[in-house]
């Protein structure tokens, strides 16, 4: 059982599931450094390094602080004076790879400006999300249900949030939008890392799988007991299909007609302009200050 009674896995694979105190203080920097013990020029940034770059090359479970001892040439009881064990390691893992395609720096002033239209906002959210997966598959393996929220994952929400902001939805809503975005980017990124972890662990091919099954299910179909099955065109299933660009459109096409009721109808929700016009305010006094 988790420290705060919960019953999350406390073996790595779940964020929030170790010291959450211990790994906020190594997210927003208010922790203790070391001042004695480890190998000089070991740093956190080093080992949070090290650990993606086995979890990119292996998996996650290949990442345990014995490897990547090894893999920074020092001795096991040194990481842990900077990090308490795997579970803090996979919130700040989380975090950095969170914050790779994000501009660098936590002040708002600093964001370059959101694309002006929403459906491109939503493009390149699901863009970059799945460019995200396919550099860090071990992302698909790890339960995010409780995240312990760092700097990288509250400025991507902000950044999130600001470029869906004239859509004009409710504060719910928008969150909505962002979880259904990521859900349709997860679930495709899952049948592709599924795909190719089936042929590593096999060592059959998807053209090979296939034919295995090809004599019988061509009498199946010729059986007459599929005819809705039997009447799908030759490329169907082609694999040149692109699923994800056709899901993609259908959501924003979607989220447009939501839009566009709201707009006819008289019911976009009036705190998107006053929340833009704070944001627009703070941004300039934070300007002006450092002048």
């Amino acid at each position: 059982m988790a420290k705060d009674g919960s019953t999350a896995a406390t073996d790595g694979t779940a964020t929030g599931s170790g010291d959450i105190a211990r790994s906020l203080e190594l997210l927003w920097g208010t922790g203790d450094r070391p001042s004695r013990g480890p190998k000089p020029g070991l740093s956190l940034d080093r080992i949070v390094t090290a650990a993606i770059a086995v979890a990119d090359a292996e998996g996650l479970a290949a990442v345990s602080m014995r490897r990547l001892s090894t893999e920074l040439g020092t001795g096991t009881m040194s990481l842990y004076r900077y990090v308490p064990g795997k579970a803090e390691l996979l919130d700040l893992m989380l975090d950095r790879v969170l914050g790779e395609p994000l501009p660098s720096g936590t002040d708002p002033a600093d964001a370059p400006a959101p694309p002006a239209d929403w459906r491109a906002s939503i493009d390149a959210m699901a863009r970059t999300y799945l460019d995200n997966l396919r550099r860090h598959p071990w992302l698909l393996k790890i339960n995010q249900a409780r995240t312990v929220l760092g700097p990288s994952a509250l400025r991507g929400l902000e950044l999130s949030l600001t470029a869906l902001r004239s859509m004009g939805l409710r504060d719910p809503e928008l969150i909505s939008v962002i979880i259904t975005v990521n859900s349709f980017v997860e679930g495709l990124a899952r049948t592709r890392a599924d795909a190719a972890e089936a042929v590593r662990e096999t060592g059959l091919s998807d053209q090979e799988f296939w034919d295995g099954q090809r004599p019988y299910l061509e009498r199946a179909m010729l059986s007459g007991a599929y005819p809705m099955m039997a009447s799908l065109s030759e490329d169907t299933f082609s694999t040149e299909f692109d699923h994800f660009e056709f899901g993609l459109r259908r959501l924003i096409a979607g989220f447009e007609a939501l839009v566009a009721e709201r707009t006819a109808d008289g019911t976009t929700d009036g705190t998107a302009d006053r929340a833009t016009q704070r944001a627009t305010e703070q941004t300039t006094e934070q300007t002006a200050a450092r002048k």
